[in-house]
């Protein structure tokens, strides 16, 4: 049995592996002290992302929230953006995402939720897991005990938020009459994807939409694994591709010709038609340090100013509310949104890429060429003992050398005409290995030559 993995993405683990029933108890026992010692709330709201399996772990949350004294607000098979909404607009105590978000079907997990919707950050998680390790849990008695309530209201009324956040001309997406092929990997976007496009006047194509929990493919949404996606675009002459994690919070496009616009150029997009549109005389944007370049230069073009925080959701969250930025995200697909809450959400991605293309009155891969053009090239290698020692040598061989170093998470190497950033996975035992450069060959060979070098 391999030890559970958490971060600021929660826990996760292989479901009757790591992921036990006495684990599941744990956490969530623990997140119901860690609640109860900061917030007079007695609520907590639960949703899960639709996988197979996932309504035995989500009862094992919710029958141990009720133990422990909570009224437990269930909204079903929804994306983690929607439980956050929830959880910040019922002023609940806190909320519990049931998924491993992008991981294989063996996988499962739990994100846990602030009042305000957003993730825990470092420092509460390690509160947390404190808690956990000490196993003192309290429950209630059968008098005090509350009750569930089931609300399949949110899905409505996360559309209904976003249409109505005054961030898109209705009128003007509507008019474009967008034909769009959605693969929402039989998850949590499965009705909420194609509900909003409809809503936005687009053509709906469900490819992966039957809401079984049954991946068809690998869930990650990155190009290998959304070929069927590609060659249903091509074959019903779509104006795109719409892919979604299972939980719904990330965003990949594939283009009219069936080839991906890259879900780098996700955020690239947003971050472009939210300044552009701005009146605002701060034109601030945080994205991670993973992220592409082209934000920056995208951001430049309207006199905004990049800021780059740690990988993780929380991490950007934190970095936004910092410098008050208008946008944010991550370049895996990740848009954050302030004006409609502090979580990537893939739904307020689609609706701002419509209305984009909508302004720009052309095709997907038009517009992809009319963008900074850059290359990423990702790996990872496993690693036994602690990666630490790698990061140093790395840091001790660089130090002095033509390049910005940052360490705010794992080693970012910036040169001036590409970057290597290399860090721990918050989510697997592996070092992420990620190089960007303005060539694809370039960036392969880089990442080759640094490959060597850390072997």
């Amino acid at each position: 049995m391999s030890d559970i993995i958490a971060s600021v993405s929660g826990v996760r683990g292989i479901v009757g592996d790591n992921l036990t029933p006495r684990n599941i108890s744990k956490f969530t026992s623990a997140f119901a002290e860690y609640c109860r010692e900061r917030f007079k709330s007695k609520k907590v709201v639960v949703g899960r992302d639709g996988r197979l399996h996932g309504d035995m772990i989500s009862n094992l949350v919710i029958n141990n929230l009720l133990l422990s004294g909570f009224e437990v607000v269930d909204i079903g098979v929804a994306p983690t953006p929607t439980i956050q909404i929830a959880t910040e607009e019922l002023k609940a105590a806190g909320g519990i995402s049931v998924t491993a978000s992008h991981n294989p079907q063996v996988w499962n997990g739990l994100k846990f939720l602030n009042p305000d919707g957003t993730f825990l950050d470092e420092i509460q998680v390690k509160d947390l897991l404190s808690i956990a390790e000490k196993g003192k849990f309290h429950y209630e008695g059968v008098e005090k005990m509350r009750s569930v309530i089931y609300d399949k209201s949110w899905l409505e009324k996360h559309i209904a938020k976003v249409l109505e956040s005054g961030l898109v001309n209705l009128k003007k997406i509507r008019k474009r009459n967008f034909k769009v092929v959605v693969d929402a990997v039989n998850s949590s976007g499965s009705i909420i994807v194609p509900l909003l496009l409809k809503k936005l006047g687009c053509e709906v194509i469900e490819l992966f939409c039957d809401g079984s929990g049954k991946f068809p493919h690998k869930p990650e949404p990155i190009p290998e694994n959304l070929k069927q996606l590609s060659k249903a675009v091509k074959k019903n002459n779509a104006d795109l591709g719409i892919s979604v994690d299972p939980d719904t919070d990330r965003l990949v496009l594939i283009t009219e010709e069936g080839k991906p616009f890259g879900e780098e150029y996700t955020i690239t997009t947003v971050v472009k038609n939210i300044l552009k549109n701005s009146d605002s005389r701060r034109k601030n944007v945080t994205v991670n340090l993973s992220t592409t370049r082209a934000v920056d230069d995208v951001a430049g073009l309207f006199g905004g100013r990049v800021y780059r925080s740690p990988v993780g959701e929380i991490n950007v969250v934190k970095e936004m509310k910092k410098n008050k930025s208008l946008v944010g995200g991550e370049g895996s697909g990740g848009v954050i949104i302030p004006d409609i809450h502090f979580g990537r959400d893939a739904l307020v991605g689609i609706a701002i890429v419509l209305q984009e293309f909508a302004d720009y009155d052309y095709k997907v891969s038009d517009y992809k060429n009319d963008l900074p053009k850059y290359f990423i090239t990702k790996t990872k290698i496993q690693y036994s003992g602690k990666p630490e020692t790698i990061l140093n040598k790395v840091i001790n061989k660089y130090s002095g050398k033509d390049c910005k170093i940052t360490t705010s998470d794992g080693i970012k190497l910036d040169f001036k005409e590409h970057w290597i950033h290399l860090r721990k996975s918050n989510t697997e035992p592996i070092i992420r290995i990620i190089t960007e450069a303005k060539s694809k060959k370039l960036a392969d060979d880089i990442q080759k030559e640094f490959l060597k070098e850390i072997r």
